[in-house]
């Protein structure tokens, strides 16, 4: 795919998703966010049981967006909401006022081999542009099944400056169908640093 192709598909995702913001949730939103909501069951039970928190959960799979909104409209949650998107471009075209009060990345694709470990979600980057969109004390729940990919991500949290490792435990506890399938799992807490 040459270039301007690419880059004139990803302008289009990012205008869809201004506009899609715009329409729904004002000029100064502030959100629970999971990346990587699959098919919505912690995120939809998480909305259930905070009726006064706006959630928006994000995935880049249609057919786990089209699940997640049928759990969604079920529930009938108005606080809930799920988005076809991608986290670089989603946070991309998120209003500058946009805040997230609390993050969520539960059980992300590990990708194990070490020359795939260059794609994993959690990096130098996305940790900075998260960062950029919090206030001090808000928390990012990370949980996943590969020991390796978390020994790595407490590496990264714990040489981020803009955010530090803690002891928090988890507010909310649902299994989601990751979780549900694998024995045993690692998680950590951190809080955006002041």
């Amino acid at each position: 795919m040459p270039e301007t192709d690419h880059l004139t598909r990803v302008a289009e995702r990012r205008r869809v998703l201004q506009t899609w913001f715009e329409e729904t949730l004002g000029p100064a939103p502030e959100f629970v966010f999971e990346i990587g909501s699959g098919h919505g069951h912690f995120l939809t039970a998480y909305a259930l049981a905070h009726p006064q928190q706006r959630c928006i959960g994000i995935d880049q799979m249609l057919e786990r967006v089209g699940r997640a909104d049928r759990k969604r409209e079920r529930a009938r949650l108005p606080n809930l909401h799920f988005v076809r998107a991608a986290a670089d471009d989603f946070l991309a075209a998120l209003p500058a006022p946009a805040r997230f009060t609390a993050i969520y990345i539960l059980f992300p694709d590990p990708w194990p081999k070490r020359r795939h470990q260059k794609n994993r979600l959690l990096q130098t980057e996305l940790l900075r542009q998260l960062a950029a969109r919090t206030r001090a004390g808000t928390p990012l729940f990370f949980r996943t099944d590969h020991a390796d990919y978390f020994a790595a991500t407490q590496t990264l949290f714990a040489h981020d400056p803009a955010w530090r490792l803690d002891e928090t435990p988890w507010p909310f506890e649902q299994p989601t169908v990751f979780q549900a399938r694998q024995p045993t799992f690692f998680s950590l807490t951190a809080v955006r640093a002041e």
